[in-house]
């Protein structure tokens, strides 16, 4: 019985509400014409409208907050492309963000690949996808506004958010609380809309998907909505029907809530339910903790944001609340289709919103996103009463004397200027601000695009707009400045089971307290390129020197310089937006600068990028200390695998120094080809001596100094390799003691270096003439170089003599720059790959004997050419540089990883790419390489090889190739 009379219930509860809270009857002072939804014309017009606008705003709007790009757009990156950086929301430890709404966005992204491998354009494919996300949720909510309060406030409700500001960027804002306006427009439009009775419970499944998934703050936008249950149960009795709906929409709900818990115990490892982290930090959290740490702004705040990105919208909006009041007062008729009451009900929210956010001191302009759909509703109900006033007043009034003609003047002359005032604001953002998504793009150029290296970034940093904009071989570092708060890490690179992210892996050095981690920065000297500003007037400080004026370091890549100038109310103050952003590249020095020394007390600190101040030749010993490595606890001397190094990419081929900051975990590799490279170097030490290990007498303390280094990182990072004792290492696999505090040592300490870990290695020291030499040295497995030939010479020699391509022309300045700047703190690691025709690791002897007398010159001529491609090897190095903080010498570890080529080519994809790098060589690079010796026979298997992974479908034809994993593997 209850059941058959629900709808005429609600019949009746409109009709009362009408009759006795508004004084109305059946009609309204709206006319029958506000009977009307949208029609197809309107409906099509209104959808051209949105979607024209969020695809522009797709298209060109700048990102506004860096959170939207660090908490957002860098683990979609990650997700989609396995790398990027992490802030300490998604460290399982803290977890208080949503991997559900990540992997949403992420899944939609993937998409774009069936169109471009570019990063950028699926930057813009995803900002589109939100834009038509949000265009459909305006047009629901357009429609439900026309059919149940008037299709005159729903068009000037698409006026308000087609032409302000605010909505502008939220549309396309990859944000929580942008999904969340987005949810709460649907929300509305379930709430507003009784055709068939009250909608209650798909209100609350809408808003409970944006509160799960999103923001879990956006439910309070709900409880005024209830105020229309409240009312029903008052004037039926049927509070049951309530209940109903009620539960309803909870049970809606459950599943978005399984699945939020299910996707973030895949990816964070453990269970969470991220709306209770969320609300748990900012609201229980401790005094150093929760969001007021982060900054805090006046109460006033919101009221000029919504000023300026929403001009007179914004106070209009304001008045609703007094107009409907003094309806009810005076007892006016409704001036729309919804009775007063009900308008009471859908203006309520914003008021709500503005004050509880107003009230907390910690604020930000995306804090207002949900609400704007209700600050846009207020104003157009205002706006409307404003122009029905005009319309219907007493012929007696001075407003109803004036002309229509006037009228109309008036009225289309200030939605005018509103709606331009919002264009011009927009516009003038744009291209005040647009900087950061123009100036990476000469990165993408063929002449960068695959040179690799670091972008680094310092007190930019907030204006990154992501590693979509970084070619695939390129990452975001950051280096020190005035921030003082905590910077992003990397996410792990490591793929857990089925492949997927181990994002569940706790980094280092997060907290939730924003306190500086300098584990974050990079030491200068390892960017690739840098990205700055500048400004005239800027207070320059010693963490934020001028980069774009030191001309000698730093080579412009692009300038951007914007002025916009744009207006708002007359309230308002004119507003000057200037913007330049910078990005260069790193260009060699011409000559060392002279700075104070940061060593010695009350100096003035000098610039990052420069060495300190000291005569040259002479280092002041540091009191820098290498982080403790973690133990590699599952590693086994007899099963741990080499890394697959493969430093190779398609053409076009780029010289350049290809460094990378290195982990100080990750200084020495070793695998289970230990115990073949321990045989390998304790036969060839005695056989050798000096000619393969030797330490200069001024050398010897640095020597010693990387002697000692390594007896205190092995044990360390390989505890069940190595073994501390009083007076040096143990090495349990060979049972052999290295004692390194007699003296003398027993032996070269060079060579007592070489036989503890797989690398050759080499340190150079500088001499009064400013020059590097090679004064201390162990070169076992050198393959295509002898120690002797080199051993004294400086670092250009070194290189000159060995033919090495494009040297003076490329590398030399820039190196010689890097070797006097690299500080004990940075080290760095860069990779090289060679081919080798004959299966020697420590020399190939296709190149000539390894010793032939005092001037014998060895060279690719002496090699058998197009030999079996059974006889062709894969050479790769990976080399670490790091400064000895004692001493000052600047330690090579070159650790060589050596396989047949027909063993690597059946991995998948790598016949191709190696035979495309080959054939990138320049004719200077295929010279010192050897290719004439081997091209034919490798080239033509590689391809071969190549053929057969296409047609298999295992990798795909040139230029098409998928080159997202991480180089250099």
């Amino acid at each position: 019985m209850m059941k058959s009379n629900t709808k005429g219930r609600v019949s009746k509860h409109e009709g009362l509400e009408s009759g006795r809270l508004t004084g109305q009857g059946k009609g309204n002072g709206n006319g029958n014409a506000q009977h009307h939804s949208f029609s197809p014309w309107s409906s099509l017009f209104a959808c051209v409208i949105v979607l024209a606008v969020n695809c522009s705003a797709a298209i060109f709007a700048p990102i506004q907050d860096c959170d939207e790009v660090f908490n957002y757009w860098e683990p979609t990156h990650y997700l989609n492309h396995g790398y990027g950086l992490q802030t300490w929301e998604y460290s399982p430890e803290y977890a208080i963000r949503s991997w559900l709404y990540i992997v949403v966005h992420a899944l939609f992204g993937k998409l774009s690949w069936i169109a471009t491998d570019r990063k950028s354009d699926e930057f813009t494919y995803l900002r589109n996808i939100l834009g038509m996300f949000c265009a459909l949720c305006q047009l629901q909510l357009l429609k439900a506004i026309s059919r149940n309060v008037g299709s005159k406030i729903a068009f000037i409700m698409l006026l308000a958010m087609a032409s302000s500001t605010g909505m502008f960027y939220a549309s396309v804002a990859y944000l929580p609380s942008s999904f969340c306006m987005c949810t709460t427009m649907m929300g509305m439009a379930a709430f507003m809309d009784m055709r068939d009775g009250l909608n209650t419970g798909q209100g609350i499944l809408w808003i409970g998907v944006g509160a799960v998934v999103g923001w879990p703050f956006s439910a309070a936008l709900i409880i005024p909505l209830f105020m229309d249950e409240l009312v029903y149960i008052k004037l039926t009795g049927d509070i049951k029907s309530t209940l109903s709906r009620v539960f309803t929409g909870i049970i809606r709900i459950l599943p978005v809530i399984a699945l939020d818990i299910t996707v973030n115990a895949v990816l964070f490892h453990r269970i969470v339910f991220s709306p209770w982290r969320i609300i748990s930090y900012n609201v229980f959290s401790g005094p150093s903790q929760g969001p007021d740490i982060f900054g805090t702004e006046p109460w006033h705040f919101y009221i000029r944001n919504l000023l300026l990105n929403f001009n007179a919208w914004f106070p209009l909006a304001l008045c609703t609340g007094p107009i409907i009041a003094l309806q009810l007062m005076f007892r006016r008729p409704s001036a729309t289709k919804l009775p007063l009451f009900r308008s009471l009900v859908f203006s309520t929210p914003f008021y709500l919103w503005l004050a509880i956010f107003s009230a907390q001191p910690h604020k930000e302009e995306r804090f207002m996103y949900p609400a704007y759909p209700f600050l846009c509703l207020n104003a157009s109900i205002t706006l409307h009463n404003i122009l029905h006033y005009l319309g219907h007043s007493s012929p007696r009034s001075l407003v109803g004397r004036t002309p229509g003609i006037i009228k109309a003047i008036l009225a289309i002359g200030g939605l005018s200027l509103i709606g331009a005032l919002g264009v011009l604001r927009t516009c003038g953002t744009i291209t005040a601000y647009r900087g950061p998504f123009q100036i990476y793009t000469p990165l993408q150029s063929p002449e960068y695009v695959n040179t690799g290296g670091s972008v680094c970034l310092g007190k930019e940093w907030y204006r990154f707009p992501s590693s979509f904009f970084l070619p695939k071989s390129m990452r975001a570092q950051f280096i020190n400045s005035e921030f003082d708060g905590l910077l992003p890490g990397q996410f792990s690179e490591e793929k857990g089971r089925f492949g997927l992210p181990s994002s569940w892996i706790v980094p280092s050095g997060m907290n939730d307290q924003n306190i500086k981690d300098t584990r974050k920065h990079v030491d200068i000297s390892t960017c690739s390129f840098l990205v700055d500003s500048y400004f005239p007037k800027a207070e320059l400080s010693n963490l934020e020197p001028s980069y774009i004026l030191d001309t000698e370091t730093w080579e412009s890549l692009r300038c951007n310089f914007r002025i916009a100038l744009y207006g708002g109310l007359i309230a308002m103050t004119l507003v000057m937006a200037l913007v330049t952003k910078f990005t260069y590249r790193k260009k060699p020095a011409k000559g060392r600068r002279r700075s104070p020394d940061p060593e010695k007390p009350g100096s003035t600190r000098s610039s990052t990028f420069k060495a300190p101040v000291r005569p040259p030749g002479v280092w002041p010993p540091s009191d820098f200390k290498r982080p403790a490595a973690q133990p590699l606890l599952d590693w086994d001397v007899h099963k741990t695998e080499p890394l697959p190094y493969r430093p190779f990419k398609h053409g076009p081929y780029h010289i350049t120094m290809g460094l990378r900051t290195m982990q100080w975990d990750e200084w020495i590799e070793l695998d289970n080809n230990y115990l073949k490279y321990h045989a390998d170097k304790a036969r060839r030490i005695p056989e050798r001596g000096e000619k393969s290990c030797r330490t200069a007498p001024e050398a010897m303390d640095g020597a010693i100094e990387l002697l000692e280094e390594l007896c205190d990182y092995l044990p360390q990072r390989y505890p069940s390799l190595f073994q501390s004792n009083p007076t040096g290492i143990l090495n349990l696999a060979t049972s052999e003691t290295f004692d390194i505090v007699q003296r003398p040592l027993p032996e070269d300490p060079m060579a007592m270096c070489a036989r503890l870990i797989q690398d050759d290695l080499a340190i150079m020291f500088e001499k009064e003439d400013g020059q590097y030499y090679l004064l201390a040295g162990a070169a076992l497995l050198p393959g295509f170089w002898r120690l002797g030939d080199k051993f004294g010479m400086p670092l250009s020699e070194i290189h000159t003599s060995g033919d090495v391509p494009g040297y003076k022309q490329k590398l030399e300045k820039g190196m010689m720059n890097f070797f006097r700047r690299i500080q004990p703190h940075a080290p760095v690691v860069r990779n090289n790959y060679f081919l080798q025709v004959d299966d020697d690791i420590a020399w190939s002897s296709s190149i000539g004997p390894e010793d032939g007398g005092e001037h014998h010159t060895v060279g690719w001529d002496t090699a058998e050419k197009n030999k079996a491609i059974q006889h062709h090897y894969f050479r790769s190095e990976r080399q670490s540089l790091r400064r000895l903080p004692r001493s000052g010498g600047v330690v090579f570890t070159i650790r060589t990883y050596f396989e047949p080529i027909t063993k690597i080519a059946q991995e998948p994809g790598v016949p191709g790419r190696l035979a495309s790098a080959v054939r990138s060589w320049g004719d200077d690079v295929a010279r010192y390489k050897g290719r004439e010796r081997y091209s034919d026979v490798l080239l033509e298997y590689l391809d071969n090889e190549h053929k057969k992974q296409v047609e298999a479908g295992v990798a795909e034809m040139e230029g098409n190739e998928d080159e997202r994993a991480a180089f250099p593997f």
